[in-house]
């Protein structure tokens, strides 16, 4: 049967020689994946600038649907979420206060280093049954995450963090 190409942005595989490989390589379906692949890794402020330079789809205005879909050359974003970009590109999505450079007193976001010194510090002293500042005090062990591995997409469950207000425990009394 002979050695069989598999194209990894395609999802498609076939009959393994030069013709048939340089004419996949060259296809505009196989352009459109490879491009469609490497947008998802772009970072917030070249997209933003991509979606300023286009004008809106009027058919997505009017239908919200659009034939061409991804491939449209007219921007299919709302006003909300390209705020939204605004807010990523400009680094700060309002969890914490971006750094100024030359400002005292200015919040930076804290490193991992820095968290996992911080949490050590607090379970130390939960441990211990020692007093905790009102500075440590006011977050629960967990919930000051540094934003980067809030904004991880499709967390399992078990590893997003608890709720602000914590877990709900109802006790069951009866089984069966």
């Amino acid at each position: 049967m002979g050695k069989r190409y598999y194209c990894d942005y395609c999802d498609r595989s076939f009959q393994d020689n030069m013709h048939n490989r340089k004419k996949h390589l060259n296809g505009v379906q196989h352009h459109r994946a490879k491009k469609a692949w490497f947008d998802n890794f772009r970072d917030a402020a070249a997209i933003l600038t991509d979606e300023q330079t286009k004008k809106p789809c009027r058919k997505f205005l009017q239908t919200g649907q659009c034939v061409f879909g991804t491939n449209c050359r007219f921007s299919h974003m709302t006003e909300r979420e390209i705020e939204h970009l605004k807010r990523l590109a400009a680094g700060s999505d309002g969890r914490y206060p971006k750094a100024a450079s030359g400002r005292r007193g200015a919040v930076s976001e804290p490193s991992v280093g820095e968290w996992l010194a911080r949490r050590e510090k607090r379970r130390a002293a939960l441990g211990s049954g020692s007093v905790l500042s009102d500075e440590e005090d006011e977050k629960p062990l967990g919930l000051d995450l540094p934003h980067h591995f809030l904004s991880i997409p499709d967390l399992p469950p078990s590893l997003m963090p608890p709720p602000p207000s914590g877990w709900t425990t109802t006790l069951q009394s009866q089984w069966g």
